[in-house]
């Protein structure tokens, strides 16, 4: 059985983050620790059309399994049929975003618009269970603000529709990602009567520190890793060596960031082309720069440049410059 479908596996899964969770990211999290897999979201109306783009999106590596395809949408019909459509491309599971706050997915009731219509997220669930012989999990919120922060019914609803495993993201929809998230609600969560599905914590877990703290004083069966695993895939590695052994290793030397940072480079250019390729990765030069002596004007650098193999040749040349070394953070 999957590990994010177990109670008390203690899994570390990578969250499902748009125009950052592609394949070679994917594969790269996989290789370091990671014990499941999201891609991005796609939208069932594109699915439902077998856009190129949502082709793109779900196509992945059999190297990156387990692997789940999240699905998101404001249509019931869609939904089956994109839940249809994820089948066919033979995922080990497929997840629900009733959890995404942007303006632009909300206007279409979909993502976290569902926290303001429980019964609509129930028959979407339900819609997606029926069609589909994979298992569902679902990603969600709180509630749609503090007013509305039914996350026991929420959980009890879901299980009842044939939901496999539920993540929560610790905060409402109106927080967005400001402020803390709430964690004390995951063992509010896990504590409610007759709830038996696996709960997954998503929200603020940036290192293995917040990873023990979750497993061992929430309860929680998993935790789910977003922006601190962008240019530090490291972090599965991370927390797995903490919570088997107690010991916090070192960070990775400057070599192997280089590395870890040109290879990603090379792989995202294989799979998007040259020019998609670079761009998809400018979301991770921050991470895999930061605590580095003069990391920032390295990354103005690469972020000028439009070509694989320029990018690459900054990256192996700062790797041999005296200045160039890690310090702590």
């Amino acid at each position: 059985m999957l590990p994010v479908l177990q109670n008390d596996s203690r899994c570390v899964v990578l969250a499902p983050m748009e125009d950052v969770s592609d394949s070679p990211f994917r594969q790269m999290c996989r290789n370091m620790g990671a014990d499941l897999v999201y891609t991005e979201f796609i939208s069932s109306e594109a699915m439902i059309r077998d856009s190129d783009a949502s082709r793109h999106k779900m196509a992945f590596e059999e190297s990156e399994r387990p692997l789940g395809i999240q699905i998101f949408g404001g249509r019931e019909e869609a939904m089956h049929g994109a839940a249809r459509v994820a089948e066919a491309n033979n995922p080990d599971l497929i997840d629900i975003n009733f959890g995404c706050p942007v303006y632009k997915v909300v206007k279409k009731n979909a993502g976290s618009a569902c926290l303001r219509d429980l019964g609509m997220m129930e028959r979407m669930a339900g819609t997606v269970v029926d069609a589909t012989h994979l298992p569902v999990t679902v990603k969600t919120r709180l509630g749609w603000d503090d007013k509305t922060i039914r996350i026991r019914e929420v959980a009890l609803m879901l299980q009842s529709a044939g939901i496999r495993s539920l993540t929560v993201h610790a905060r409402t929809r109106s927080q967005g990602y400001k402020g803390e998230a709430r964690w004390e609600y995951f063992k509010y969560l896990k504590d409610t009567p007759g709830l038996h599905i696996p709960v997954i914590a998503n929200g603020d877990i940036l290192t293995p520190q917040d990873a023990r703290y979750l497993f061992e004083e929430t309860g929680v069966d998993g935790v789910m890793i977003g922006r601190a695993a962008i240019g530090y895939p490291w972090i599965f590695r991370d927390i797995h060596h903490y919570m088997d052994t107690g010991e916090l290793l070192p960070p990775p030397s400057l070599e192997e960031r280089m590395k870890m940072c040109a290879e990603q480079l090379r792989a995202s250019v294989d799979h998007h082309g040259e020019r998609y390729g670079v761009i998809m990765m400018k979301k991770h030069y921050g991470n895999y720069l930061k605590g580095i002596r003069n990391g920032k004007k390295l990354r103005m650098e690469i972020m000028e440049k439009d070509r694989m193999d320029d990018i690459i040749e900054l990256l192996m040349n700062f790797s041999e410059e005296p200045s160039g070394t890690v310090v702590a953070v």
